[in-house]
């Protein structure tokens, strides 16, 4: 039987751990299952819509990217399944307790501190949030990013703890983090308990999904998508590697938590309509 392979970004060391894992459960259960390492979503989504793999485990960002590029060549594309906890997430834009700033219309003027260039969660998505609400990034108020893993599309945290410390260290008047991680700042100390205050935050979004395209054999998909949907967290063998993942369970993938986030690209001119790359400087 052909085997089924599946892109993954080496974000974290874990990521090995993880899918080491899930392909000993996989090939265990009848799957003849093997996953490749990218050093960024670019090129894992290039090699999706080239057929070179059949899967990719995409950020949004690059969902949005495999989506483009995939409709501009007529071939279909779906999110195939996504965790529990890629639905319905929040980015918080805060600032420091202390500060003057009540009102979104108060950061006019001011200097607003972001992660990544590529991160949806820290940059794309608060950026146009704070477009709708009338303020143009660049214009109505300096945007300072925080370039940290860039090509990792914000899985890696680091330039949003370094937006949160530069928001705490006064270098800054606001910072965008997701809101979970807004949470896990305050525990690690990044901001400290009663440190800073909400001022607004996006709508709701989905994060990352498994993106499958129709290039794949459709019944080694149905194998795939069949197998991860019946990953049980009361299951031992699955349930620590599902923690390093950070989820419960595999959901059926949905498209409609994107559509902030395409905004967000078409607005800023990340991608183009047939998914090249047209960001200013990007070199992931």
């Amino acid at each position: 039987m052909t085997t089924f392979t599946m892109g993954a970004v080496a974000y974290d060391p874990k990521v090995v751990t993880i899918w080491d894992g899930f392909r000993a459960w996989l090939t265990a259960a009848g799957l003849p299952f093997d996953y490749v390492l990218y050093s960024h979503y670019e090129r894992q989504v290039e090699d999706l819509v080239a057929g070179r793999i059949d899967a990719a485990w995409n950020s949004p960002l690059a969902w949005i990217r495999a989506r483009r590029l995939a409709e501009a060549r007529d071939l279909p594309i779906r999110a195939l399944v996504m965790r529990d906890t890629d639905r319905d997430l929040a980015t918080a834009v805060v600032v420091r307790a202390d500060s003057g700033i009540t009102a979104v219309g108060d950061l006019r003027g001011r200097t607003v501190a972001t992660g990544a260039v590529d991160s949806p969660q820290a940059t794309l998505l608060p950026l146009e949030h704070l477009r709708g609400c009338g303020l143009q990034p660049g214009t109505d108020f300096t945007v300072h990013r925080f370039d940290v893993g860039v090509g990792l599309h914000g899985d890696h945290v680091g330039g949003e703890r370094d937006a949160a410390r530069a928001l705490i260290a006064g270098d800054v008047d606001a910072a965008c983090v997701l809101d979970g991680n807004h949470l896990l700042f305050t525990k690690e100390g990044v901001l400290p308990s009663g440190s800073t205050r909400l001022l607004t935050t996006t709508a709701r979004y989905d994060h990352c999904n498994m993106t499958v395209t129709g290039a794949a054999d459709p019944a080694l998909v149905a194998r795939f998508e069949e197998l991860l949907r019946s990953m049980s967290y009361a299951d031992p063998a699955v349930r620590g590697l599902l923690d390093l993942e950070g989820l419960t369970s595999w959901e059926e993938g949905r498209t409609d938590g994107y559509d902030l986030l395409e905004a967000a690209v078409t607005a800023s001119g990340f991608y183009d309509a047939t998914g090249a790359v047209t960001a200013a400087g990007y070199r992931p």
